[in-house]
């Protein structure tokens, strides 16, 4: 039985009806929180919502103009959303780059900005941005997904910085690839950038780097994340966790 160490709080969990989100959500209910569930995917957010006695909000969080205003009562904040699209520079859509600099850039800070003056006001807030170790290295054909995560990681220090003297922390995590339907779709566009078959891009793309050669569990990001909400975790700030089987190790 999970401690129910997270009694009273109210979480926001982005991209939460499925992978990374999903796993946050439910390590979070098991543990007492109120989760509210935000994905574009009305079904998919309303089923999440269900099955843990939370709230669902749907919203795309890409339409970032609808954000500017937004105000959030919650103690809990995981900036997940997010998507990949795989291309050289040269041929990059551009609208397809500044697509993804809104979803995992402006709508995190956006998001953040929403709910710290309530965090400020009880003295007490956690802020988890699900990076990856593209955060931390690159990789060719991932011009836009890596611009964005490096940007999230400034965010997130910035963030520990202001928030440190009212009792907010913020984190990173950085996962290397996880087994999650944004990975799986991946491999196709994977198979035709590096012109190898489908059935090869696992085993000589995504575990190239590492040195465990397997993928990330969700259960696994979202255990690491569970801890830095906790008051275990407080004198834990502006860090980036790596989950990575060694890939940054190199």
């Amino acid at each position: 039985m999970a401690e129910r160490d997270l009694e009273g709080r109210r979480a926001l969990v982005t991209g939460g009806a499925s992978g990374i989100g999903l796993a946050c959500v439910r390590e979070f209910a098991a543990r007492g929180a109120h989760v509210i569930v935000a994905d574009r995917d009305r079904e998919a957010a309303d089923a999440a919502a269900s099955e843990v006695d939370g709230e669902a909000w749907t919203v795309d969080l890409s339409d970032t103009a609808a954000l500017d205003d937004l105000t959030l009562d919650i103690d809990i904040l995981v900036n997940n959303a997010g998507i990949q699209r795989v291309g050289p520079i040269e041929t990059y859509d551009p609208d397809t780059f500044r697509l993804i600099q809104r979803l995992m850039v402006e709508s995190p800070f956006l998001l953040i900005r929403a709910a710290l003056p309530r965090m400020y006001s009880r003295g007490w807030g956690r802020i988890v941005n699900i990076s990856s170790a593209h955060g931390l290295r690159a990789s060719p054909f991932k011009s836009a997904y890596v611009t964005a995560k490096h940007a999230l990681e400034g965010l997130s220090k910035v963030t520990a910085l202001e928030g440190a003297e009212h009792g907010v922390t913020s984190n990173c995590i950085d996962p290397a690839y996880v087994r999650t339907p944004l990975v799986e779709k991946q491999i196709a566009d994977q198979a035709r950038v590096h012109g190898i078959p489908e059935s090869e891009v696992v085993e000589k793309i995504m575990l190239t780097e590492t040195a465990i050669k397997r993928l990330v569990e969700a259960d696994e990001v979202a255990s690491l994340a569970g801890w830095l909400v906790s008051d275990k975790a407080g004198m834990v700030t502006g860090a980036s966790y790596t989950m990575d089987g060694g890939w940054t190790a190199r």
